[in-house]
C-alpha cells in the first residue's frame, strides 16, 4: 500500500504540468472538503494515495478532446483531478445535493478552470445533455448506473466507472440489462503512475 507522500511524489513525476493545480485542489479537500463533511476527518492523511491517484487512473482510457460528465461528483472525484490533468477535456460535474454543488462551484472558481469545467446541480436522470464519456466513483452498482447514465451517452460514447474487487460480479449481475441495451462491459486494470496503488474500472460501450 503506497503512503500519501510516496503517491504525491509519484504523481508529481507523472503530471508535472498540472501538479501545482492538483496541490491546490488537495488543499481545498483537506480544508473545506473535510470541514463541510464531504470527506471524513481521517481522509486528510490519504488524499493523494486514496483519492487523487484513484481519480487520475482514468486519465489514459479517456480519448482526446471529448466531453466528460462526472455523475454524483460529490467532492469532485474523479472529475476535478481529471480536468486538472487533462486540459483538452470539457468536464461537467453533476451533483444533486446543494452543499456539495456549492463546494464544487467554489473549487472550480478557486482553481480558475471555469472556462472548461462547469457544475450542474441535478440528478443524472434529470440531465438532458449528452456526453462522450460518463465517469463515476462509488455511486451505485452497475445495473443502477446503466439505468441512470446510458441516456447521457452520445452514440459511440462510453461509461467508465471506478470499481474495486466487485467489478466482475457487477458485470455478471448487470448482464441481462447489458444485453437488452446492446452494450458490452469489460474490466480495466488502471494505475495513475508508477509507485501508486492500481485500481479497477468497468468500461461499458456499445
Amino acid at each position: 500500500m503506497s503512503d500519501d507522500r510516496t503517491s504525491r511524489d509519484a504523481i508529481e513525476q507523472a503530471y508535472p504540468q498540472s501538479f501545482k493545480e492538483l496541490c491546490g485542489y488537495v488543499d481545498i479537500l483537506a480544508s473545506r472538503g473535510i470541514e463541510w463533511g464531504l470527506l471524513g476527518p481521517r481522509e486528510g492523511d490519504r488524499l493523494w494515495s486514496r483519492h487523487i491517484a484513484n481519480s487520475l487512473a482514468l486519465v489514459d482510457p479517456i480519448p482526446l478532446g471529448v466531453t466528460v460528465v462526472d455523475v454524483g461528483s460529490g467532492a469532485g472525484l474523479p472529475g476535478l483531478p481529471l480536468a486538472l490533468a487533462r486540459t483538452d477535456l470539457g468536464v461537467t460535474l453533476v451533483e444533486p445535493l446543494l452543499r456539495r454543488s456549492n463546494f464544487l462551484e467554489l473549487a472550480v472558481d478557486e482553481l480558475g478552470i471555469g472556462e472548461r469545467v462547469r457544475v450542474l446541480r441535478a440528478r443524472a436522470e434529470e440531465t438532458k445533455e449528452r456526453f462522450d464519456v460518463v465517469v463515476c466513483r462509488a455511486v451505485a452498482p452497475l445495473d443502477k448506473l446503466l439505468r441512470w447514465t446510458t441516456p447521457l451517452l452520445e452514440p459511440g460514447g462510453q461509461l467508465i466507472a471506478l470499481k474495486g474487487e466487485s467489478a466482475e460480479d457487477e458485470i455478471r449481475g448487470a448482464s441481462p440489462l447489458l444485453k437488452k441495451l446492446g452494450l458490452r462491459a469489460e474490466v480495466l486494470e488502471l494505475r495513475a503512475a508508477q509507485g501508486v496503488d492500481g485500481t479497477r474500472a468497468i468500461r461499458v460501450s456499445r
